[in-house]
């Protein structure tokens, strides 16, 4: 048995773990962790905060996730039941799909047209916004704490007083000057 820090996540948070893994795959946690497929080697949108990032309250739809994640079970059980895939029942049904079935399922729903495509592209971006920027923290504590995305992505440390600057231009030159009645603290006289 799991000790309680292992054991698989309530239904609702198991199925927004294995939608955010199928987004951007990531190594298991553990080695009995069914949410998370361990599809890619390194951090995916789980160990970013994917779940964290959807349930801000200053997001707002932390109270809808329950139904999302039902919506994407049914997905899941009618797809299972389409393709003659056998699921475990102690798991929530998309968990319970291989990773190559969860991407298959997900490239259907995802697909212009589908059926409530703009709920799963929500929680595909969100996941994707997790693992690329941190979206749930501020930056510079981000990188203190090595979030993993910005880890991963090579997302360069703030100058010592915590302020980001490029001192060398992103096309190798100066795009415009400076306004000449710009005040010394950069702002428009």
């Amino acid at each position: 048995m799991l000790p309680a820090s292992l054991a698989l996540p309530d239904p609702t948070t198991a199925t927004l773990e294995a939608f955010a893994d199928t987004m951007v795959p990531g190594e298991k946690r553990y080695g009995g962790d069914v949410a998370i497929a361990g599809a890619a080697p390194g951090p995916g949108a789980v160990q970013a905060g994917a779940v964290e990032l959807l349930n801000l309250p200053d997001l707002g739809i932390g109270i809808l996730l329950p139904e999302l994640a039902l919506l994407v079970n049914t997905r899941a059980l009618a797809y299972a039941a389409t393709h003659g895939r056998v699921l475990l029942p102690t798991q929530p049904p998309f968990v319970a799909l291989r990773f190559t079935d969860r991407t298959a399922l997900a490239g259907e729903l995802l697909t212009p047209g589908a059926p409530d495509r703009q709920l799963y592209v929500l929680l595909a971006l969100f996941a994707a916004a997790a693992f690329d920027t941190a979206a749930h923290l501020h930056t510079a504590a981000a990188i203190r704490q090595r979030h993993p995305g910005l880890a991963w992505i090579g997302f360069p440390a703030p100058d010592t007083d915590g302020l980001w600057r490029f001192p060398d231009y992103s096309y190798g030159r100066r795009l415009a000057s400076e306004h000449p009645l710009t005040t010394p603290g950069g702002h428009p006289a």
